[in-house]
């Protein structure tokens, strides 16, 4: 009996199956299930090996010079807006610069990503970060807010090239046991940027009345970062290799064996769009991160208004934030390495996010300094801790896609739910106070916890790359041409 050929996509796999493993193959109609001729070709040779520190080590240190210039203004806002001599508005444009370069960049750069590999995107947002640095340094006087301004975007520039490599560079240099943990240390070098962010410039710039003495104050933090960025743009150039000789994983064995003619990376932004849990996903990632921009952003706003001359205690208590969610990315990282439980977790630490934020909300004007770093450093630890954790599930859900690209989305996300919320909760700041606009941040993460629990229970066998990787595969399946079955009596 004859009938018309269909086809079928068949995913058959290493221990750690990479994303070109959908191949389709013809299935001849029999009297009885046809067999699947596969010829089983050797496991690829894998090993880990110890520089793979030294790349994440040197990638986090890149990032957490880029962070630092993101908040060194903001946090001392009060100083910069009397040295300049411009409104709160306008220092806010010197955080909210680095979200906004972020979302018409990201695209190119992940071609980029996928076309060039990661040493070329991270050199050059180093030299992105450094050229920035150094800008800075001819700004400070009080009539050169422009070249503050123009230095503060060349910054930015750098940060669409490091915030999303986290996810990328664990798949290309870790094993499959310590990949979470590799992306949480990888998120964990920004954050220790913000965190020197929140704590140094305070310390750096004192608020002093002599214009001339601030203006040297400003001038040494410029240099001091100039410095460093310089020296870790040398180490990138001389040390950062683009992937080990050896894959890590079997899914890196298999990746690298892809002739890049076989990947589209326009299909697969098109395959990822369509992707309901991913969008979802997207969604409240950039609700939940956009929360803690604007808090970080108007951090200092914030404490003044309540605890007035207490710039340092503000940097101090935006540095209990940072630490606190560094503790909490390592230990989610760990905690996913060791369990996979993806869903769980992610909604576990959302909801915490949010109860974080409103204890914070009530608590930071009771008058007393040592309550506001209790709920500070507890909403930093949950709210901090989901970045990581965003990463990984989305690979999770987008699995055979590139982490770079899911990174990427997201965080785009990240950057329009940043400025929208850093601009509305300034408003409200100025017109309503501190707790009106905490209480706006409440609301959308609220909005985000929802969403995050419905996803959850009406989308179901979502953990892909997790239900191919709880296969034994001794070895790779490969369909090296199409075949007749044996004719069944």
């Amino acid at each position: 009996m004859n009938s018309s050929c269909n086809w079928r996509f068949v995913s058959v796999t290493a221990s750690d199956v990479s994303r070109s493993q959908a191949v389709q193959t013809p299935q001849t109609p029999v009297k009885e299930t046809p067999p699947l001729f596969l010829k089983l070709a050797p496991k690829p040779e894998t090993k880990l090996y110890h520089r793979r520190w030294v790349m994440l080590f040197l990638f986090s240190a890149v990032s957490a010079s880029n962070a630092f210039m993101w908040l060194q203004y903001g946090i001392i806002s009060n100083i910069f807006m009397r040295f300049y001599n411009i409104d709160s508005l306008a220092i806010d444009w010197l955080a909210m610069i680095y979200l906004l370069t972020y979302i018409p960049l990201i695209l190119p750069v992940l071609w980029l990503l996928e076309n060039r590999g990661i040493r070329d995107v991270v050199l050059v947002g180093s030299a992105f970060n450094c050229i920035g640095a150094w800008i800075k340094i001819g700004s400070a006087s009080p009539n050169l807010f422009p070249v503050t301004f123009l230095g503060q975007f060349v910054c930015s520039v750098a940060t669409v090239f490091v915030l999303g490599i986290p996810s990328y560079l664990a798949s290309v240099w870790f094993g499959e046991k310590e990949v979470s943990t590799a992306c949480s240390i990888g998120v964990l070098g920004n954050q220790l940027g913000i965190a020197i962010g929140f704590l140094v410039p305070p310390i750096l710039v004192p608020n002093v009345d002599d214009m001339d003495e601030l203006a040297h104050h400003i001038s040494v933090m410029f240099y001091i970062t100039a410095g460093v960025a310089t020296l870790l743009f040398i180490l990138v150039v001389f040390v950062f290799q683009e992937r080990p000789k050896l894959p890590p994983t079997q899914a890196q064995a298999t990746a690298r064996s892809i002739p890049p003619e076989q990947y589209s990376y326009t299909a697969s932004i098109r395959r990822l769009l369509r992707n309901r849990p991913f969008i979802l996903l997207i969604v409240t990632y950039g609700l939940n991160v956009g929360c803690f921009y604007a808090v970080g952003t108007l951090l200092n706003r914030m404490i003044i208004d309540h605890y007035p001359g207490e710039e340092v205690n503000a940097g101090r208590i935006g540095l209990t934030i940072v630490i606190a969610g560094m503790v909490g990315s390592l230990i989610c990282g760990v905690w996913l390495d060791r369990t996979k439980t993806y869903k769980q977790t992610t909604l576990a630490v959302y909801f915490m996010s949010l109860v974080g934020m409103i204890v914070y909300a009530a608590t930071l004007s009771l008058g007393h300094l040592w309550v506001v770093f209790i709920t500070a450093g507890a909403l930093g630890f949950f709210m901090t801790g989901y970045l990581p954790l965003g990463f990984e599930f989305a690979v999770e859900l987008t699995y055979p896609e590139s982490e770079g690209t899911s990174s990427g989305l997201l965080n785009c996300s990240a950057q329009v739910f940043g400025i929208i919320f850093t601009i509305c909760q300034g408003k409200i700041i100025d017109n309503f106070g501190t707790l009106a606009g905490n209480i706006f941040l409440c609301v959308f993460l609220l909005i985000g916890t929802i969403m995050t629990g419905k996803t959850f229970v009406t989308v179901k066998n979502i953990l892909r790359r997790r239900q191919m990787l709880g296969q034994d595969y001794g070895a790779t399946a490969l369909i090296s041409e199409p075949q007749t079955p044996p004719s069944q009596a």
